[in-house]
């Protein structure tokens, strides 16, 4: 009896293991662990100099008309990288279109906002400080404001040395778009990815196994589980107007093709448990229901309470290591700083 009971333990033990690596196995047909260093851009080298000058820029509200909004308030690096609203607030508190996504592994997406728009974080970095409804600033202003302080003339220069003119928007933008590629945030997916057999848990791993084999794994897939991509909200069932607004066609705007109407990039799905509101219109704030929702819209099946429920436990683990940011010390204004302005100029 000894020896059976003995003989039962070790096989059991034996099969968690091989139950593991074949579920790691399918899973890497689908999905990449974050890289272990910071991703490099061809035409953007990321330097300790701009990581420095890039989180200067993206806390400091001097880079909105009104000195009140930065990169920070949209993407708040203690809230998941996003503002946790439906759609986010800007100049002269005029309420945006579209939810915030994540600012966290945004380096890796294929390209940047809903609708792809900007072709990477350079250009992601550019729009919201001219959008009228965000930052409602001019890239002149931009510059000027920089200009003004000496600390940010030196720090541009140690950034892009040997240019003539290192203070200019493309720079603030290349700077940002450095520090924003180090906000990368290892997950306990990771671990189990790169060999961890006890990195999830068992409801997790059943998660896993449903997210693949239910199809959520189609669109949200490589390393941010999203990202890379764009498909149809409404592929087999169009939600209705409450969470699909009739008014925003999506990457029809981008490309103005009649294919791409409601045609959205799919959201990348790291840190999803701790950004909620959710979908482009932020209708949705139970994680739970947004799987349903997307069940039936994307797949055209009803996805059960208790499925649901272990393919969140399953997204739970995406959530990641925030990455330690302190706070930097920006420079003074000057009398050369130009003033804030609170005036709302029509798009």
């Amino acid at each position: 009896m000894t020896r059976l009971l003995a003989t039962a333990l070790l096989t059991t033990a034996m099969a968690v293991p091989a139950a593991a690596s074949e579920l790691r196995d399918m899973a890497l047909d689908y999905f990449e662990p974050l890289p272990s260093t910071i991703p490099q851009m061809a035409d953007n080298r990321v330097t300790p100099e701009k990581i420095d000058l890039g989180k200067a820029l993206f806390f400091d509200p001097r880079l909105s008309a009104s000195g009140v909004f930065s990169c920070y308030s949209c993407h708040n690096l203690t809230t998941g990288g996003d503002d946790n609203m439906e759609t986010s607030v800007g100049h002269g508190w005029q309420k945006g279109p579209r939810n915030s996504p994540t600012v966290f592994n945004a380096v890796l997406n294929i390209a940047q906002f809903w609708d792809g728009r900007a072709e990477d974080l350079k250009a992601q970095a550019k729009g919201p400080v001219q959008a009228g409804v965000e930052m409602a600033n001019t890239p002149d202003n931009v510059v000027a404001t920089l200009n003004s302080m000496q600390a940010y003339k030196d720090w541009f220069a140690d950034a892009f040395p040997g240019e003539a003119e290192p203070v200019s928007f493309d720079n603030m933008a290349r700077a940002i778009e450095a520090f924003e590629a180090t906000l990368i945030t290892p997950a306990p997916f990771d671990a189990f990815l790169n060999g961890d057999d006890m990195a999830l848990t068992d409801v997790q791993k059943e998660g896993l196994q449903l997210f693949v084999d239910k199809g959520c794994a189609t669109c949200h897939n490589g390393v941010n589980l999203g990202g890379n991509g764009y498909y149809p909200f409404g592929l087999v069932e169009k939600p209705g107007a409450d969470i699909l607004p009739e008014g925003d066609k999506g990457r029809f705007t981008v490309t103005e093709t009649a294919m791409d109407e409601y045609v959205f990039r799919a959201a990348p799905l790291r840190n999803i448990a701790v950004t909620a509101p959710y979908f482009h219109s932020g209708k949705v704030w139970d994680l739970k229901v947004a799987v349903q929702v997307m069940g039936v819209a994307q797949l055209g099946e009803e996805v059960s309470d208790e499925e649901a429920v272990k393919i969140v436990a399953f997204l739970e683990s995406l959530t990641g290591e925030v990455p330690e940011v302190t706070l930097p010390t920006l420079p003074a204004e000057t009398a050369n700083t130009p003033r804030p302005t609170a005036e709302v100029v029509p798009n």
